[in-house]
């Protein structure tokens, strides 16, 4: 028997939700055959199996947290001495011998012995050390005397301040049973309530329940400041209450969790600044659409983006500053010679940010094949970990939803970020005289520590000329 721990997909992830099993208990096995789809912070990602033999248990439940580590699946691929090989011979032997004589046997002849590790194939993290979440610990299915030296330890345990911590000893807060003894309240749950005199009071005071809360103080203890967060928490019945009146609780997980970590670790560390410059793009519209003819692009989506990419690829060969990052370990700027273009995607477990590799080396018809991909990828769910890794500057359109600009947000370890607004009919000024043309607005944050105002306001200032103008392109490249 065999269990497939939780292994480690990404680049120090520490948990994963269970999406769907594909296998179930009895199913047959083989090495390297998809049995499950996790959500990490960053993907969902197929799981194979690095066994062969039958289901034997699934020790997680669809839409379950899961601790990297944490076994998930059990195998048995026969080598156990219990399974059903040495159950067979243990059977034959005991059609024809004594019992002494089938004991003998079946020590010394018919189980089979245990087969050598083999190195079997592993993912990235596999055998990595157990999480940290706990399990509720068992009552005891027996009274007080079957309570092992380790529970009788843990009664007596000494809390902080060389005071024995009060557990609700089983012979000061436990009735008395027959010729004296305790009766056989004291679980291992009540036993493993740790508060001192003092705490107890003060939950008694403000009507808390001890036994409904974790410990953050010393051995698991709980201290004052967990009975008073408690007392100030709503209670169970007014949060049932609110619900009742119409809110709805999502929980706070998977892509939707290490997007907000991001977002904020970037906001409060990188000091922002947002510019903006509105660009008459009619040339841009009219180059599309001349794109859209020609047999290069005849199996590809044509589209301003496209355009606004390679404008962005262009620039930031002029001006490499901006595709740089801060290393603030290192205390030095680290500045990349090469581009990974991301492109933020809202798909419906929440915002993606995958990057096309390399995309300063590809042709134009290259480069819309890779960002058709890149979106089809991540509509169907499918994007990976390695997808959204080591992007350097990115792009979204929020264009695409009706709105004309806004200030994004950098992607950590990036120093810039174009948002690209809507195209819509405008008045502009030709010429001296007032006509229709389309008109979009580009908004550049970035990160001011790299990047100077001079120096971003030239980038977008040569991003907008290009779309103004899709000939500068061959002339900058």
């Amino acid at each position: 028997m065999k269990e497939f721990k939780l292994p480690d997909v990404g680049e120090g992830l520490t948990e994963a939700e269970i999406v769907r099993w594909h296998v179930k208990v009895g199913d047959p096995v083989k090495v390297n055959q998809i049995i499950v789809e996790i959500e990490t912070a960053k993907a969902v990602v197929e799981l194979p199996c690095p066994f062969e033999g039958v289901v034997a248990a699934l020790m997680a439940d669809e839409g379950q947290t899961v601790d990297v580590g944490s076994p998930i699946i059990s195998v048995d691929d026969g080598t156990d001495p219990g399974s059903s090989t040495a159950a067979s011979a243990a059977s034959a032997v005991s059609a024809s011998a004594t019992s002494a004589e089938r004991g003998q046997a079946l020590s010394e002849d018919m189980v089979p012995a245990l087969p050598k590790e083999e190195r079997q194939p592993v993912l990235v993290g596999y055998g990595v050390k157990m999480g940290t979440a706990k399990r509720r610990p068992r009552k005891s299915p027996t009274g007080p005397a079957s309570a092992s030296p380790a529970d009788t330890a843990s009664a007596s345990r000494v809390g902080p301040e060389g005071t024995p911590a009060d557990t609700a000893s089983i012979s000061s807060a436990s009735p008395a049973g027959p010729e004296g003894t305790p009766a056989a309240v004291a679980t291992s749950e009540r036993v493993a309530t740790l508060a001192k005199p003092p705490v107890r009071k003060l939950a008694k005071d403000l009507g808390v329940d001890l036994a409904g809360l974790t410990g953050t103080g010393p051995h698991g203890s709980i201290t004052r400041d967990d009975v008073q967060s408690a007392a100030e928490a709503p209670t169970t019945a007014a949060v049932t209450q609110a619900v009742r009146a119409g809110e709805e609780r999502i929980p706070i997980k998977g892509v939707r969790k290490a997007t907000a970590q991001a977002m904020v670790a970037s906001a409060f560390t990188a000091p922002h600044v947002t510019e903006f410059l509105q660009v008459d793009v009619t040339g841009t519209m009219e180059a599309v659409g001349r794109l859209r003819q020609l047999p290069d692009f005849a199996e590809v989506k044509v589209s301003p983006l496209l355009l606004v990419a390679k404008a962005v690829l262009v620039a930031a060969r002029r001006y490499p500053m901006i595709n740089s990052a801060w290393d603030e370990a290192a205390q030095e700027i680290v500045v990349k010679h090469h581009v990974n273009l991301g492109i933020a995607a809202a798909t419906p477990r929440g915002l993606l940010v995958p990057n096309v590799k390399d995309a300063h080396a590809l042709s134009l018809p290259d480069l819309a094949r890779a960002l058709g991909a890149l979106a089809e990828t991540a509509r169907a769910g499918r994007t990976q970990p390695a997808d959204m890794a080591a992007g350097t500057i990115t792009i979204t359109n929020v264009g695409v939803f009706g709105v004309d600009a806004g200030t994004p947000i950098l992607n950590p370890g990036e120093s810039a970020i174009l948002a690209f607004g809507q195209i819509r009919d405008m008045p502009w000024v030709v010429d001296g005289q007032i006509v229709p043309r389309k008109v979009c607005t580009l908004a550049l944050s970035f990160d001011h520590r790299v990047v100077d105002g001079e120096l971003g306001s030239l980038f977008l200032r040569d991003v907008g000329a290009m779309l103004e103008d899709p000939l500068r392109m061959l002339a900058w490249s």
